[in-house]
């Protein structure tokens, strides 16, 4: 009896070939995920420092429009009136950024009850603060140099995070302005 010859391999040629074109395949399948990895690591970098701005933000905004009274600590720090609030510590709290590097609060925007000198428990509200100022004005919106003569506030920050697989994500918030609405101007 005869053998048949139809049973064949793969000759070494066509094995290459097709360990090269799955070489390829698999390196657009790898590179596709981790793309698509780093950008959902962007994404909820940015969501968390959007919601984390938003919500400091209206907190900061609440006290601001029921303030009577205002102490200009620092361009950094400002110690607000507020009614009935904070009866512990005269109705005040300050909102400042902290950039001390040794303070557990570094590079955070937060609120404590009483003036910029007393310790008391801080609330965090928006954490990798990279850069954060306050500007204020007077009824007229002219930049004001007094306590006396600031009738509105106003915040610029910069907030930054980072992740060792992706890029920097970095959001920069000029706030809108808030009135003193019960702090008669001069």
């Amino acid at each position: 009896m005869a053998r048949s010859t139809s049973a064949r391999g793969f000759t070494l040629t066509e094995v290459m070939i097709a360990a090269s074109i799955g070489s390829f395949v698999l390196l657009g399948v790898l590179t596709t995920f981790l793309l698509l990895g780093r950008s959902g690591v962007s994404v909820v970098n940015y969501t968390e420092m959007d919601t984390q701005t938003r919500q400091g933000l209206e907190e900061f905004a609440q006290d601001v429009r029921m303030a009577s009274g205002i102490v200009w600590n620092s361009s950094t720090s400002v110690t607000l009136t507020v009614p009935e609030n904070y009866p512990a510590h005269s109705n005040q709290v300050t909102y400042a950024w902290d950039n001390t590097v040794s303070s557990a609060s570094y590079r955070c925007f937060y609120r404590k009850p009483g003036a910029a000198t007393v310790t008391a428990d801080k609330t965090i509200f928006i954490r990798n603060v990279t850069g954060f100022v306050y500007n204020r004005f007077d009824r007229l919106n002219a930049p004001a140099a007094t306590d006396a003569a600031t009738k509105r506030l106003q915040i610029s920050l910069t907030v930054t995070a980072s992740n060792r697989t992706v890029v920097n994500a970095t959001d920069a918030t000029l706030s809108a302005s808030f009135i003193l609405r019960n702090k008669t101007s001069s």
